[in-house]
């Protein structure tokens, strides 16, 4: 007989222990009594305590054990860590795996396009730096992490070497 735990924080509210065993769920030691029924892959109903409850599941992040979902029309995230997080945080190996950059360097060498970053710019994970140009082909470097510009390195029309520092992030 299979069980999980996880500790699960919502909207950064007190975080609570589930854990589910067959088809019992228990929410900080209470067991959890409640009507579920799918309605389609990510909605559901619930009725709970002569409450009814219209649940969809917008996101789920997998990368970092997230579940946005609306219910009754009200957003609500959830960040779910499991045993293996707990002891990845006990032993401060969690903060070894947080990936942070601290200089944005030229994958190849290229002439530089366009820049669409400046010094003293927060910038999301994702987001554009600047565009290189390499063996006439444009390639858009973009930001593996929040972080905030502290120095662009290069100009529109820059030649660069590889491994050239373009821009360095704190």
């Amino acid at each position: 007989m299979s069980e999980f735990f996880f500790n699960v924080t919502v909207n950064n509210q007190k975080p609570k222990n589930i854990s589910i065993r067959k088809e019992e769920i228990a929410i900080d030691g209470k067991i959890f009594e409640a009507d579920v029924s799918q309605i389609s892959g990510k909605e559901f109903h619930i009725i709970r305590n002569h409450h009814s409850y219209n649940v969809l599941i917008t996101e789920i992040n997998r990368k970092e054990k997230t579940v946005t979902m609306m219910v009754n029309g009200t957003q609500y995230r959830a960040v779910l860590k499991d045993r293996l997080d707990d002891l990845l945080h006990s032993m401060g190996i969690d903060k070894a795996v947080t990936h942070r950059i601290s200089e944005v360097k030229a994958p190849m060498p290229g002439l530089v396009l366009r820049v669409m970053a400046e010094a003293g710019q927060s910038i999301k994970k994702g987001e554009p730096l600047l565009v290189l140009e390499a063996m006439k082909m444009e390639n858009i470097l973009k930001s593996s992490a929040d972080a905030v510009v502290k120095k662009v390195s290069v100009i529109k029309g820059d030649k660069v070497e590889k491994n050239q520092v373009l821009l360095v992030m704190e």
